[in-house]
């Protein structure tokens, strides 16, 4: 494995967790759909770890990699939803 190689791992969790992030603002808080939004991607990133053979040391990487996506990904959706016509506007 190159020197890159947790970078990209860290990468790939945040991007996992950028569509649950949307997800998980368009939910009622501490419901079961915001508490799936936020614990869905766990075993995701686990499967990712184990796959690219890396043990419990990058653990606190990922997991900050995991909120940062979450955060991102819930930021871009309220972006984009603030810039999306209102439902029902007509087309000129």
């Amino acid at each position: 494995m190159t020197d890159a190689t947790p970078y990209i791992l860290v990468a790939l969790v945040a991007l996992l967790n950028l569509p649950f992030g949307a997800w998980r603002v368009t939910t009622t808080r501490y419901s079961l759909l915001w508490f799936l939004a936020v614990h869905v991607p766990v075993p995701l990133a686990i499967v990712v770890r184990v796959a690219m053979g890396y043990g419990y040391a990058l653990l606190p990487f990922l997991v900050a990699g995991a909120v940062a996506g979450q955060i991102l990904g819930a930021r871009l959706f309220a972006a984009w939803r603030a810039r999306r016509p209102p439902r029902g506007a007509a087309d000129d």
